[in-house]
């Protein structure tokens, strides 16, 4: 009796667990649609990512299920009644899930792959409109300087700049505080420390970064870095996308696929042979 008792809620408890699993995939899967937009590529893109990470739950929810069949046929007790059966149903979902997560592996791939030419060519378009905004800006900055007041202003920067730097070198404490300080930024401490050796180092450096050519090149040498960093982030997203939910996707249609198939194959060959009177 104890061990009928066992047998009977073991096999309840797995098949309540079983079908919640299913369902509540079904319910996400709904939930995932809103709202509905089938042409738009990113929604594309997100759907098949969250159905292929909730894809494991109903696989699971399929073997606690089958569980549940597989103790209540090993029970003893055969002759008492088994409620709803539930495999043919279970089998159908199996072989449907697995027909949809066959199709999400070659389209997310190609979605990734139209995303990531999209979102290359956007950054490039970006840089090059930040490469002509700079020239332009430079280009303007330079016709400025080119007139005498120009040039006595930025003389005039150039002297200022000078001057502050040299207070610094002259005042050992203000220079031992400039190179324990963390807001100035490392590069005027290197600069601090050369030039403390040798003083002609500072009026070339400020003299450099006064220049509007040397300006020009170090400012689209960090556009061109950003936009580099930004093509190869974007690359590795797309790669890394495609390659797990991809693979995830096609694992789970051939999970689905085996349960299902080889499940329906075997009910009509248990149904068309002589075990049929005994599966009632």
């Amino acid at each position: 009796m104890v061990n009928r008792f066992t047998s009977v809620t073991t096999a309840l408890t797995l098949k309540v667990v079983g079908i919640i699993c299913i369902l509540s995939f079904f319910v996400d899967f709904l939930i995932l649609l809103l709202p509905f937009q089938p042409t738009d590529r990113v929604w594309q893109i997100n759907l098949a990512t969250a159905l292929v990470d909730r894809g494991i739950v109903p696989l699971v929810g399929l073997g606690l299920l089958f569980a549940a069949y597989w103790i209540e046929n090993a029970d003893a007790e055969s002759d008492r009644p088994q409620g709803i059966n539930l495999r043919f149903p279970a089998l159908i979902i199996s072989s449907i899930l697995g027909l949809m997560f066959l199709l999400i592996f070659p389209l997310h791939l190609n979605n990734v792959n139209q995303a990531k030419t999209q979102t290359l060519n956007r950054i490039t378009q970006e840089a090059d409109q930040a490469e002509n905004q700079l020239n332009t800006r430079l280009s303007q900055l330079q016709a400025q300087l080119n007139t005498e007041q120009g040039k006595a202003q930025l003389e005039q920067l150039r002297n200022q700049t000078k001057t502050q730097f040299s207070e610094i070198l002259k005042d050992d404490q203000r220079y031992k505080q400039a190179l324990e300080s963390a807001q100035i930024p490392a590069n005027i401490k290197e600069l601090l420390k050369k030039a403390k050796t040798n003083p002609q180092v500072l009026d070339k450096a400020i003299e450099q970064q006064t220049d509007i050519q040397t300006l020009q090149t170090q400012q689209l040498s960090q556009v061109r870095q950003r936009r580099d960093e930004a093509l190869q982030q974007a690359k590795d997203t797309a790669w890394k996308s495609g390659l797990r939910i991809g693979i995830s996707s096609l694992l789970l249609s051939i999970g689905y696929i085996i349960i299902g198939w080889t499940g329906l194959r075997g009910r009509g060959a248990v149904q068309g042979g002589k075990p049929r009177a005994a599966a009632r």
